[in-house]
């Protein structure tokens, strides 16, 4: 029963970093690297929802016949499933690139979120449930609450790891950064003696908006190995 019980325990709070730190995830993206308004954000990201909802009458349904573990294996499965093929993210991702991976994270968190309940409050007694309902939904938000600080950390730092590395690419002494630098500059020629510092921060941008393209990615395969983990968790 202990060992059920801290297995439980566990898995609620990494799906509670799932849960949240994706709904905070995709629209930074959205919003930092493709400029979208608040509006555009959500009608791009109702997919999530839209798969919840329909993937949740199923999900009772099959916790009734098949075993919880199962279910909550290809939960955990479709959900690092979602977060591998959002790792190969560009800036010139949108909607239907979007798709799938949000598809793989509404069915994966409904077929995760039932069985879960049901294994962490079906085996206790009738006096304890209440208790134990406040401390799994704890456990959860908890797990909501450090995994939005965990990845707005890991965001920060990637993010200065790959300025670094992408501005080493760059440099002066590199003949294709000297000749879009030139291009950059001959576009600009309109702005007369402005040119050469136009270029250089639109070259900046550049390499700023392509460093966060690629933490969003490690955030993406960070989330894949922590889910693909839990699941195999799920065996005790």
């Amino acid at each position: 029963t202990l060992i059920l019980v801290g297995t439980v325990t566990v898995i609620s709070f990494i799906l509670g970093v799932g849960l949240y730190g994706l709904t905070y995830v995709y629209p930074q993206y959205l919003a930092t690297v493709r400029g979208m308004n608040s509006l555009q954000i959500g009608e791009t990201l109702f997919v999530t929802g839209v798969f919840m909802f329909m993937t949740a009458p199923i999900s009772g349904i099959l916790s009734r016949r098949i075993d919880p573990r199962l279910m909550l294996v290809g939960g955990l499965v479709l959900f690092a499933s979602g977060t591998w093929l959002a790792s190969d993210v560009t800036a010139d991702w949108d909607f239907w690139e979007l798709f799938v991976p949000q598809f793989c994270r509404g069915v994966g968190l409904m077929f995760c979120m039932v069985p879960i309940t049901n294994l962490a409050l079906g085996t206790l007694p009738p006096a304890t449930i209440k208790n134990a309902s406040g401390l799994f939904n704890l456990t959860r938000n908890l797990g909501g609450a450090v995994g939005l600080a965990i990845i707005a950390t890991v965001f920060t730092d990637r993010s200065d790891f790959h300025v670094e590395r992408l501005s080493e690419s760059v440099s002066w002494g590199r003949e294709p950064a000297t000749q879009y630098m030139e291009s950059l500059e001959r576009a600009m020629a309109p702005l007369g003696s402005d040119a050469h510092t136009a270029a250089l921060q639109q070259l900046s941008l550049i390499v700023r908006q392509q460093a966060t393209v690629m933490s969003f990615g490690d955030l993406f395969w960070l989330l894949t190995i922590m889910f693909a983990l839990t699941a195999c968790a799920v065996v005790f």
